[in-house]
C-alpha cells in the first residue's frame, strides 16, 4: 500500500475528530458518530467532519473509492445526531451496500427524546417530504415530495416528554424531525423543526440499531449504540425511565 505521505488525498485528514470504531474488517467499518460531528465536509467544515477522521486513520482505502462512491459514506446523520454509520472500504463492498440502501434492505432504528409527547404512542407517520432551499437545507410535508414512512412507539413517558424509539426505511433528510414536528411531538433540542426554544443545542435523536447483510457474505450483522452520555442526562433530568439495553454501561457493539 502507498504510504499517505507519498498520496495527495481528495480529503483532508484530522486525527482529532472523535469518533468510535464498531467494527471494521476488510471490507467495512461501522462507525459510532458523536452529536457535533457533521458527516461529510461541507460549507464551514471543510476539515472537521468524520470523513476527515477517518481519512486520518484510513486514507488510501477510502481515497481509492473515489468521488463516484462518496469515499465510502453510504449514508448520513445529521450534525448534532449521534449514532451508528456503514462505511465501505472496497468498492464492491460499498457496490452492494449501496444496492440494499436502495431497495430498503437496510435496518435503522432511532431513539428520539419529544416534548410534547405523541397524542398516540405507538403509530406510523406516512407523510411525504419535500426539501427546500434557503440559509440551509430543510424539509417540508408536501404532497408533492418523497415517500417517507416512519414507525414509532414509546419506550417511556414522564409528563409532557417521551422517548421513542423510531424504524425507518425511506432515510430522507431530516425525515424523523419532520415527522416528528407533524404529529406534534418535535424532537428536544431540535431548533429547525421545534418550538425554537430548548435547554439543549444537542439535538435528542440518536441511531442506535443498524442492521444489514454484509457486502462479503451476505450474512445479517446488526449493531446496536446504547444512548450517548449527554442524551441519558436529558432523559434524566425530564425523569424518563431508559430501557437498561439502552444505558451506557457497555461500549456499543454487534448483537
Amino acid at each position: 500500500m502507498t504510504d499517505l505521505a507519498q498520496v495527495k488525498l481528495a480529503v483532508r485528514p484530522n486525527p482529532g475528530v472523535p469518533f468510535h470504531i464498531v467494527h471494521q474488517d476488510g471490507e467495512i467499518l461501522v462507525i459510532d458518530k458523536p452529536a457535533g460531528v457533521v458527516t461529510q465536509p461541507g460549507k464551514g467544515h471543510s476539515s472537521d467532519s468524520l470523513l476527515n477522521g477517518l481519512f486520518s486513520r484510513f486514507g488510501n482505502l477510502l481515497h481509492n473509492m473515489g468521488e463516484k462512491r462518496d469515499y465510502g459514506l453510504l449514508h448520513r446523520l445529521d450534525k448534532q445526531t449521534s449514532g451508528l454509520l456503514v462505511v465501505a472500504i472496497r468498492p464492491r463492498a460499498y457496490d452492494e451496500l449501496r444496492a440494499d440502501f436502495e431497495k430498503r434492505m437496510v435496518e435503522k432504528e432511532y431513539l428520539a427524546i419529544v416534548s410534547p409527547r405523541p397524542a398516540k404512542p405507538n403509530g406510523i407517520v406516512q407523510a411525504r417530504l419535500r426539501e427546500i432551499t434557503g440559509d440551509y437545507k430543510k424539509v417540508v410535508i408536501s404532497p408533492s415530495g418523497q415517500d417517507a414512512r416512519s414507525v414509532y412507539r414509546t419506550l417511556s413517558s414522564s409528563g409532557n416528554s417521551a422517548l421513542l424509539a423510531v424504524i425507518i426505511k425511506t432515510g430522507r433528510l431530516h425525515q424523523i424531525r419532520a415527522h416528528a414536528k407533524f404529529i406534534g411531538a418535535p424532537v428536544v433540542g431540535d431548533s429547525v423543526y421545534g418550538s425554537g426554544k430548548s435547554a439543549t443545542t444537542r439535538i435528542c435523536l440518536h441511531a442506535a440499531k443498524l442492521g444489514f447483510r454484509h457486502p462479503a457474505t451476505r450474512q445479517w450483522r446488526h449493531f446496536i449504540a446504547p444512548l450517548p452520555a449527554d442524551m441519558l442526562a436529558i432523559a434524566k433530568s425530564l425523569n424518563l425511565s431508559v430501557p437498561v439495553e439502552w444505558c451506557q454501561n457497555q461500549p456499543p457493539t454487534e448483537r
